[in-house]
């Protein structure tokens, strides 16, 4: 889009982002354009929901499948009984530390940059609410746990299984995560990025203008510039792998 509007000679269009999702997460991402960004504060301070599947017996370093398996516990334990007696422990108003791998600044640096340099990471723990945690499946042959999980804002789904793992006298991580509603949207209405993207392409355009000026009006069209490539870094989104890989 942001190609297609300079294009027209316009060079500043606000965007951004009304909460952020892990690098490995999927689900709903709420972006905002132009005069939208003001209601951004206010979008994230939507409830969140999710799906969650937790690995339980082991812990990585990110507690989620960006880093590899540090450590390994005992799960014989574990059964539906103890799963039903812990899980409500964490609903209601809670003290969580966020994970080292997270966007969190110390000392001004985020956190995930000083813990994928290998420095050490010391989080303060911050308060939030839980309102629901619903278990959807468990698995006792592979030790995973399903879990619908309803909270408000700043809440780290990847802190929430490391300390239910604790819990249960094991260890835990998660093996995949979604989040299915910010507030008022729900994934059953969002596109895909590349529905969005090719919608953005394929639909008209409006800018406001500063009073007493007419908008400016981009029709519909499919445009690419004669300078862009085939290549992965000439696309408008990278993969998360494919950003990983350009570093």
């Amino acid at each position: 889009m942001l190609s297609r509007v300079r294009h027209s000679g316009i060079r500043k269009l606000k965007v951004g982002h009304a909460g952020t999702l892990d690098p490995l997460a999927s689900g709903v991402m709420l972006i905002c354009l132009g005069k939208a960004t003001k209601q951004i504060e206010q979008l994230q301070a939507g409830v969140k929901e999710y799906v969650a599947v937790l690995q339980l017996g082991s812990t990585t370093p990110s507690f989620d499948l960006e880093t590899p398996v540090d450590a390994t516990y005992p799960t014989s334990h574990i059964n539906r009984s103890l799963i039903e007696e812990v899980i409500p422990r964490f609903t209601g108003t809670i003290s969580q530390v966020p994970p080292s791998y997270s966007a969190c600044k110390v000392d001004g640096k985020r956190a995930y940059k000083m813990a994928r340099g290998g420095e050490a990471v010391e989080l303060k723990p911050k308060t939030l609410v839980i309102d629901e945690i619903d278990i959807v499946g468990f698995d006792e042959k592979k030790m995973t746990l399903e879990l619908r999980i309803v909270c408000s804002k700043g809440t780290y789904i990847r802190a929430l299984a490391r300390d239910i793992g604790c819990a249960l006298g094991s260890g835990a991580h998660l093996a995949s995560l979604r989040r299915i509603r910010v507030g008022d949207y729900h994934s059953d209405e969002c596109l895909k990025i590349e529905e969005a993207v090719e919608e953005i392409y394929h639909s008209e355009i409006i800018i406001p203008q500063p009073e007493g000026l007419p908008p400016i009006v981009l029709p519909p069209e499919d445009y690419a510039p004669a300078s862009r490539s085939d290549g992965p870094d000439a696309r408008d989104i990278l993969t998360y792998e494919e950003k990983m890989a350009m570093r």
